[in-house]
């Protein structure tokens, strides 16, 4: 079996994602996005054409998008909840049954995944060891987001990132904003193949209201780093063009895991070896030291020689990098040289 094969693309459905601050156009972009894709779906008779667009509702923004979906004479589905047990059943009936998923907004579901967590756990803030069991969890979602065979649209909520540096002229460490990421676990906003920030602007002179969506992450390249006011369907295309739309969708291959790489008693391989190596070389040093204990000339010269004999080297550093199964070889040929000769005399003699 071999772990490479030729590349093909195997993205055949959009995983989209948008983030902005209230009022910037996430929901109404998002539904745009999902009415041209289930337009698509008619046009090219997939799989998927002809079901409703399906709705994963956490601030109503459903109700503000019906009439535009049904005027492009399509159907719509929504489900208004923010628990996150909802939230990958959610992507496999879409799957099965949907022809795109909008989730708006995933910021509320990983809110009341943190709050479930801390209410099970009777704790009223999150501490370091309670972000593993989280992320695992999270993650679920994440993997079902980039695998599943169904076009998802994730709208989160924008939060600024702070970092600090020391300011040159008061020499003191100060805080500042560093960019904007989306409010979810930490790396939600790295799955999605298209990203999108939206910005709400408006012209103090005319009053006129503009939205622009900036394209902060194009996997294909295609529109990455441009800027569309009040985007439409249309200004996605490029990158929707460029997925083999109808063929197998397989993000990253999950049923590949490293679980034989774990002992039962949870160590890893890896580390498990390393133990065992440590404790290779401390048994050849002490059979070293029982076969010659002294600190002559003699004594030294006698290890050197029969670690040169053994392991082909006098460098015990050259000894310590050697593989495990060299070492246990190594380490078996000492003894039993050892207890063929007294204290003081070299396996030579010995043998003699």
């Amino acid at each position: 079996m071999t772990l490479f094969k030729k590349a093909e693309s195997t993205s055949a459905y959009l995983k989209a994602g948008f983030l902005g601050f209230a009022g910037s156009g996430k929901t109404k972009t998002a539904t745009k996005l999902a009415i041209g894709l289930a337009l698509m779906a008619a046009q090219l008779k997939l799989k998927e054409a002809g079901r409703p667009i399906y709705f994963l509702d956490t601030e109503t923004g459903s109700d503000y998008v019906i009439d535009d979906v049904r005027a492009a004479g399509l159907e719509i589905y929504a489900a208004k909840t923010r628990a996150f047990a909802d939230l990958i059943p959610a992507v496999y009936e879409c799957e099965n049954e949907g022809s795109v998923l909008i989730i708006d907004s995933v910021t509320h579901f990983w809110r009341e995944f943190t709050d479930s967590y801390k209410k099970r756990k009777k704790i009223s803030r999150l501490e370091f060891q309670d972000w593993d069991p989280l992320k695992s969890e999270w993650a679920k979602f994440t993997d079902a987001y980039v695998n599943s065979a169904c076009h998802i649209i994730m709208c989160g909520r924008a939060g600024y990132e702070y970092d600090n540096e020391v300011n040159e002229r008061t020499q003191k460490r100060e805080i500042f904003k560093s960019g904007i990421k989306m409010k979810a676990e930490t790396e939600t906003g790295f799955e999605p193949s298209l990203l999108v920030l939206m910005e709400r602007a408006i012209d103090l002179q005319t009053n006129v209201v503009t939205r622009t969506g900036y394209v902060l992450k194009d996997r294909f390249s295609v529109i990455d780093g441009k800027s569309f006011d009040n985007p439409t369907f249309e200004d996605f295309k490029p990158h929707i063009e460029r997925l083999t739309l109808g063929g197998t969708q397989l993000g990253v291959d999950t049923t590949r895991n490293s679980e034989h790489l774990i002992r039962e008693d949870g160590m890893t391989q890896w580390k498990h070896e390393r133990t065992q190596k440590e404790i290779c070389l401390d048994e050849i040093q002490e059979e070293l030291v029982k076969s010659y204990p002294g600190q002559s000339h003699a004594d030294k010269k006698a290890k050197a020689d029969l670690l040169e004999a053994v392991f082909g080297t006098r460098s015990w550093t050259a000894v310590e990098n050697m593989p495990l199964d060299d070492l246990r070889l190594g380490r078996d040929a000492i003894w039993l040289k050892s207890r063929g000769h007294k204290y003081g005399e070299t396996p030579k003699e010995s043998a003699a």
